[in-house]
């Protein structure tokens, strides 16, 4: 109770007694609360989901220009897209679900020159993932992430595997830089963010499906689609674009596990873009 002075004799005030929430006003600002919490949640995740957007596609501009910085280091050469486990190329290392896998953590696979051959240009390992790959490892009983999400096109100086399997034609893998001049460098596309449960080698397979008929195409590797059922690619004229997948087929939660690959989808629009923008007819 406090004092005041009135005619230079202290006066007691009165303090007014304190009163509580009742329960059913507590109530009424929970609910309020949570009404809130309603608006802001997916406005948050719009705006997170945007954020990685905008991150993957400057890993992906980065890359690729690492990677044409490369070839014009080597004659216009482009770098080796190696298939195999302990070779040399842009990356090294196959990737897996396997905690006893030492590709999936080892950050070396990318940044040692030696067998990386993209290091010298790249320095920040953090490029070769999309911050939204959700992908780890467990391995001693502790989660760990994996050190990659991209991967090259198959059509990027690698061997030719999959390319001719729906139509048994030849086409292109391009060699050099300058080999994109026919198909023009903005429609071929370089990397790209593959569906975690699809990864594994460094490189993305697509099977040519043009002049095939519908029913004829597959899916070979899966594009990831993380980005609102959309996922990151580059092209040869260095932009980067986050791509809408329009097939439902090709779209896949991501289970943590590795997925059955090499799958027929008749009438998928999304490998006819794919097929559009791999390569060319060699002959």
């Amino acid at each position: 109770m406090g004092m005041t002075y009135r005619r230079g004799y202290p006066v007691r005030m009165r303090r007014s007694p304190t009163r509580a929430f009742t329960l059913i006003e507590l109530l009424v600002v929970v609910a309020i609360i949570a009404i809130l919490a309603g608006m802001l949640l997916p406005a948050l995740g719009k705006a997170k989901t945007k954020a990685q957007g905008i991150a993957c596609l400057n890993n992906q501009r980065q890359l690729t220009l690492a990677w044409t910085l490369y070839a014009g280091d080597h004659n216009e050469n482009l770098v080796w897209n190696d298939l195999t486990p302990d070779g040399s190329g842009w990356v090294r290392g196959i990737l897996d679900y396997n905690g006893a896998n030492p590709h999936n953590t080892n950050l070396a696979n990318l940044r040692d020159p030696n067998y990386a051959k993209l290091a010298p240009y790249t320095q920040a390992v953090g490029i070769y993932k999309c911050p939204a790959d959700p992908s780890y490892v467990v391995s001693g009983g502790k989660h760990f992430p994996r050190v990659r999400s991209i991967s090259l096109s198959q059509a990027m100086n690698s061997r030719d595997d999959w390319l001719g399997f729906i139509t048994k034609k030849k086409y292109t893998v391009f060699r050099k830089l300058t080999d994109l001049a026919h198909m023009g460098p903005s429609q071929a596309y370089v990397f790209i963010d593959e569906h975690p449960d699809s990864l594994n080698f460094g490189d993305f397979a697509v099977s040519m499906n043009d002049g095939a008929p519908s029913a004829a195409i597959y899916i070979i590797d899966y594009p990831a689609s993380s980005h609102n059922r959309a996922g990151g690619m580059s092209f040869g004229d260095g932009h980067a674009e986050v791509h809408n997948w329009l097939d439902p087929r090709t779209v896949k939660p991501v289970l943590l596990k590795s997925m059955t690959l090499v799958v027929p989808s008749p009438g998928n629009r999304d490998m006819v873009f794919m097929s559009d923008h791999a390569s060319e007819r060699a002959d």
